[in-house]
C-alpha cells in the first residue's frame, strides 16, 4: 500500500532566485520615485502635534526662577573684640531693634576700666589737693596783706611826724631819713604783695580750670570705656528675625566680625538668576509676574548685579502689587519677565521641530491635511509659549510643531 506523502510549505529552494529578483526590482523602483520627485514618508497623523498659524499680540518675555528673601537684611558686627560667652536668642526668633542677641567677654577691657578709674581718682584727689593749698596761700597772703597795711599805716604817721619835727628842726636829719626810708620800703612790699596776691590768683586759677579740664576729659574717657564694656553686648540693629548665627561659643572674635544677620520681614523681594544670554536686555524697570493660586502679582526689576558666575547673573524683584498669602523666605517662584514691549505679529506655538531645523523651516498641512510640505521660515523674536513667524506662513494655516527626528529628508509627508 501506496503512503501519500504530504508537501512541505515555505519557500523551496528554486523560488529564493525569483524572490531576490523582485526584491530588487522593488528597491530599483523606490529608487527612481525618490530620484524623480519629493521624497515622501507615510506618517501616523496621530503621532503628530499639530498647531495653528497665529496672528495677534505677542508679549516678548522669559521664564525665570527666582527665590524669595527679605527685602533688608542687616549683617551683625559686634564693635568689639572678645570671647563670645552666651548667645540670648536662638536663630529664627523674632527680636526687636536694641535686644542683645550674644554677648563677650574681654579681659583686656575689664583692666582697662580699673586703669582709668585708678586715674580719676589720683586726678580728683589732686584737684582737691590744690584747692585746698591754693585756700591755705589766699589766706597767707591775706594776712601778709593785712601786717604790711599796718606796717605801711605806723611808718607813715611816723614819716608824717619827723617830717613836721625835722622842718622845725626839733629831730636830726638821720632820723628823719630813716623814717622816710621805713615808709617807702613799707610801700614798695604792700605794692609787691599786692602784685603777688594777682598772680597767684591767677596761677591757681589756671591750674584749677587744666586740672578741671583733664579730670572732664578723664570722665568722659571713663564713659566711653564702659560704653565698650556695653558694647560687649552684640544687640540687633533692627526689628525683624534672626537668621544665621556665624559663631560658636568661645570663638573669639574681633570687632566687626560677621557674626550673624537679622532679617527685615516688613517686605519681601526676590532674587532670581538669569542666563548672561539676557544681560544686555534685563534692565530695571521691566515688569515680571508670578501667579499663585490663581492670582497673579506684578513685581519689578529694582536691581540688576553686573557679575556673572557659572553663566548667569543676578537681580532683583519687587512686588509692586499686594504681596501674596504666606509668602515666606527661601520659597521659590517662576517668574514671567517682559524684556519688550507687546505688538502684533504672526506667530506659533513653540515644539520640539526647532531643535531638528533650527527654526528655518517645517512642514506645513495641505488643505485637505493629507500631507505636509516642506517650507522655509523665518523666527523673529520667541518666549517660552511662542516663536514670532518674520516669513514663510499665514495666519490660519497648519504646521506640525513636534520633533522630525524620524522624517529624515523627507521633503512630503503622506498623513495617514
Amino acid at each position: 500500500m501506496d503512503i501519500k506523502l504530504e508537501q512541505k510549505r515555505g519557500v523551496k529552494k528554486k523560488h529564493i532566485p525569483y524572490i531576490i529578483l523582485a526584491l530588487f526590482v522593488l528597491g530599483l523602483v523606490g529608487v527612481i520615485v525618490f530620484s524623480s520627485g519629493h521624497r515622501k514618508l507615510n506618517v501616523d497623523s496621530d503621532v503628530l502635534s499639530i498647531a495653528t498659524v497665529s496672528k495677534g499680540e505677542f508679549n516678548e518675555f522669559i521664564r525665570i526662577t527666582g527665590q524669595v528673601q527679605p527685602k533688608t537684611t542687616v549683617l551683625l558686627s559686634p564693635l568689639e573684640s572678645g570671647i563670645v560667652t552666651e548667645f540670648v536668642v536662638e536663630e529664627g526668633a523674632m527680636v526687636k531693634k536694641g535686644d542683645v542677641i550674644l554677648k563677650l567677654n574681654n579681659t583686656g577691657l575689664n583692666l582697662d576700666i580699673l586703669n582709668v578709674e585708678a586715674s580719676l581718682a589720683e586726678k580728683e584727689n589732686f584737684l582737691r589737693n590744690t584747692r585746698v593749698t591754693m585756700e591755705q596761700e589766699k589766706l597767707n597772703l591775706k594776712q601778709e596783706m593785712a601786717t604790711i597795711l599796718y606796717d605801711v599805716k605806723q611808718s607813715t604817721r611816723k614819716y608824717e611826724q619827723y617830717k613836721r619835727l625835722y622842718k622845725d628842726r626839733l629831730v636830726s636829719q638821720e632820723e628823719y631819713l630813716k623814717a622816710k626810708e621805713s615808709y617807702e620800703l613799707q610801700s614798695t612790699r604792700k605794692e609787691l604783695v599786692a602784685d603777688r596776691q594777682v598772680q597767684d590768683s591767677i596761677y591757681r586759677t589756671i591750674q584749677v580750670d587744666n586740672l578741671e579740664k583733664s579730670l572732664s576729659n578723664m570722665k568722659k574717657n571713663m564713659d566711653l570705656t564702659y560704653q565698650r564694656i556695653e558694647n560687649l553686648n552684640v544687640k540687633s540693629p533692627i526689628s525683624g528675625q534672626l537668621g544665621a548665627i556665624y559663631v560658636v561659643l568661645g570663638q573669639s572674635i574681633s570687632g566687626g566680625f560677621n557674626s550673624g544677620q537679622v532679617n527685615d520681614l516688613s517686605t519681601y523681594k526676590i532674587q532670581a538668576s538669569i542666563d548672561e544670554h539676557y544681560i544686555d536686555r534685563v534692565t530695571t524697570g521691566l515688569v515680571g509676574e508670578i501667579e499663585r493660586s490663581g492670582e497673579e502679582f506684578e513685581l519689578e526689576v529694582k536691581k540688576v548685579y553686573p557679575e556673572v558666575s557659572g553663566g548667569k547673573f543676578k537681580t532683583d524683584l519687587l512686588f509692586t502689587s499686594a504681596l501674596p498669602e504666606k509668602i515666606r523666605t527661601g520659597q521659590t517662584y517662576y517668574i514671567n519677565l517682559s524684556t519688550g514691549s507687546p505688538d502684533e505679529c504672526v506667530f506659533i506655538p513653540r515644539g520640539s521641530f526647532f531643535q531638528d531645523t533650527g527654526g528655518t523651516w517645517v512642514f506645513v498641512l495641505s488643505k485637505d491635511g493629507s500631507s505636509a510640505l516642506r517650507r522655509s521660515i523665518k523666527i523673529g523674536r520667541q518666549n517660552p509659549q511662542y516663536y514670532e513667524i518674520v516669513e514663510g506662513l499665514k495666519p490660519g494655516e497648519r504646521v506640525v510643531v513636534s520633533s522630525y527626528q524620524l522624517f529624515g529628508e523627507s521633503e512630503e509627508l503622506i498623513l495617514n
